[in-house]
């Protein structure tokens, strides 16, 4: 966990969104339906959201290496960054985690270290590394810089489709869902903002309802990426205060949910498709917005694009860069940072 004991901001957010430009992807929203669209994040580089808040705290804090827990995702993202940046990178991944994305990050140049546990297990061995080593500790949700990087998604949403009513949002670690509950606070009018948990690691909706961050027994849900046992610190707070409701969905929903997807030309993984489940559960009144958060599958194909029907796409949010938290790299620094991954992710991605 990085706090600073106040928490991230709207203005934390744009920041981001301004640091990261030209190392991720503006990606499409795409029409499922007449009512509901999907932001694509499947399509961004490195297969997910994830290199969002990962490129945020990479480029904010100078590191020679980094540790991370993560399911996969966030691994390939920062193995990706590692290796654009020449930093070394070291993942740590939990039982039961994905052994392609396991494959597609040691080929990207990081070292893997597997625990039998789950992720409170996977997530206390990487801090340990951190702390034995001296390298930089980034968490895959439970840190400032990560959840406002997360949070340039919903920005891009509500640049994207104005008027959008509901946004509902997969929620593991809480980063994504945090993050989106700060962008939404940018509209005057309110817009509904949903998280979906599987039906067996709901750790947000347990918490919330009982008023305290609560730990969960590990799950096997389907949707690797969201088998986070209890809310981070940072994340909490926020969603506890802005969420507008919390959904749980089962794997049987995830799987429908996944081939309806599929079925229209939209490559999610199983951890991408639960916006969905919870939207096709609950329904909106309005337009909805449902984000498919990831789409590497079990092979770990984490950086080929697939083709689907083109979204008209707006400008790109700007702010001004600001550093934040540990050693930062100055403007200069972090200006040549930014172009050397830029060119390095984007020849990965071709």
């Amino acid at each position: 966990m990085r706090t600073t004991g106040v928490g991230p901001t709207l203005a934390d957010v744009r920041l981001a969104a301004d640091r990261i430009t030209g190392l991720v992807d503006r990606t499409p929203v795409l029409a499922l339906d007449s009512r509901v669209l999907v932001k694509a994040e499947h399509r961004q580089r490195g297969g997910s959201f994830k290199i969002r808040g990962a490129a945020n705290a990479m480029l904010a804090r100078y590191a020679d290496e980094v540790v991370a827990g993560s399911s996969g995702n966030h691994g390939i993202a920062v193995a990706m960054l590692g290796a654009a940046l020449g930093i070394r990178v070291t993942i740590v991944m939990a039982a039961g985690a994905s052994d392609g994305k396991a494959r597609t990050i040691r080929a990207l140049g990081a070292s893997v270290v597997q625990v039998t546990g789950g992720v409170v297990e996977r997530d206390r061995r990487a801090a340990d590394i951190a702390a034995a080593t001296g390298a930089v500790f980034v968490p895959s949700s439970d840190d400032e810089l990560v959840v406002a990087g997360a949070g340039t998604v919903g920005l891009e949403v509500l640049e994207q489709v104005p008027g959008v009513t509901t946004i509902f949002v997969p929620t593991g670690g809480g980063g994504l869902l945090a993050g989106v509950c700060l962008a939404a606070s940018a509209l005057s009018q309110r817009v509904r903002v949903v998280g979906v948990e599987p039906m067996s690691a709901r750790r947000y909706a347990v918490s919330v309802a009982q008023g305290a961050p609560i730990e969960l027994p590990p799950s096997m849900t389907i949707a690797d990426g969201l088998r986070g046992q209890r809310p981070g610190a940072v994340p909490w707070p926020i969603i506890r205060h802005r969420v507008d409701d919390l959904i749980g969905v089962t794997d049987e929903a995830i799987t429908h949910a996944l081939g309806v997807l599929r079925r229209a030309g939209v490559s999610a993984e199983p951890s991408g498709a639960v916006a969905l489940a919870g939207a096709l559960r609950r329904g909106s009144a309005g337009r909805a917005v449902v984000i498919v958060s990831g789409g590497n599958g079990t092979a770990g194909s984490s950086t080929k694009k697939t083709e689907e029907p083109p979204a008209e796409l707006l400008p790109a949010s700007t702010g001004e860069s600001a550093c934040s938290s540990l050693r930062c790299l100055d403007g200069a620094e972090e200006s040549r940072s930014r172009r050397i991954a830029a060119d390095a992710i984007r020849g990965a991605a071709l």
